[in-house]
């Protein structure tokens, strides 16, 4: 894979606009397919700098996302919903999301504890709304993508990017900090999302306290 992804960038820096919309249809289809997003960024920004890998990469993250979201909530149900299954932290966050939708999304999106391209599809089997999923993603990503980057255009080969991750510095500590606490709260909310989906399942009843019987 690394490979083909020297070559494409290679392509890319000689092809001029043309380039960066093929790079573009690249990061879209790499979302859809669970490469990882961070390298990808990276060699935006090496590419084009902070400005245009920017305009490459939000445009690019926003339509894979919106396409793996369309497909987890169509054609691709059935698959996504057994994927999920191995995931159990995402089995309580259809009942989050039906609560607090927006926030939910938009923690989601900032948590490094939650794959953005598992998101997309797994979001997509969730009861939330098209327009709140993309206004969570879109402002969910933005943290990151301006980050990665930014690292990448200050990298001075293709190579650094796929081998690894480069020191992010004081904006890596402090993103880091954020999906810390963006995890903390969306941990919290989606569990008490589950206890409400709970007692709403066990009624009135509470530890302790036995059903009325038959004869009263």
């Amino acid at each position: 894979m690394a490979h083909w992804l020297l070559f494409l960038v290679a392509w890319a820096r000689q092809a001029g606009p043309a380039g960066a919309v093929v790079y573009g249809l690249g990061y879209v289809l790499g979302t859809l397919l669970f490469l990882p997003g961070s390298v990808l960024t990276l060699l935006a920004g090496f590419l084009y700098g902070l400005a245009g890998g920017l305009a490459v990469v939000v445009p690019s993250s926003l339509v894979g996302a919106v396409v793996a979201f369309l497909l987890g909530r169509g054609v691709a149900r059935a698959p996504v919903v057994r994927l999920l299954e191995r995931h159990p932290r995402f089995r309580a966050v259809d009942a989050a999301i039906s609560a607090e939708a927006f926030r939910v999304v938009l923690l989601l999106r900032l948590s490094p504890a939650f794959p953005f391209n598992l998101l997309n599809y797994g979001l997509g089997v969730t009861g939330v709304s098209f327009p709140t999923y993309l206004l969570g993603t879109a402002l969910g990503v933005l943290p990151g993508a301006v980050l990665y980057v930014y690292l990448g255009s200050l990298l001075t080969t293709a190579t650094e990017a796929v081998a690894g991750r480069p020191s992010a510095g004081w904006p890596g500590t402090l993103l880091f900090a954020t999906g810390l606490l963006a995890t903390a709260a969306v941990v919290a909310l989606v569990t008490r999302a589950a206890r409400r989906a709970l007692d709403a399942q066990l009624g009135t009843r509470r530890p302790g306290r036995e059903p009325p019987s038959a004869g009263g």
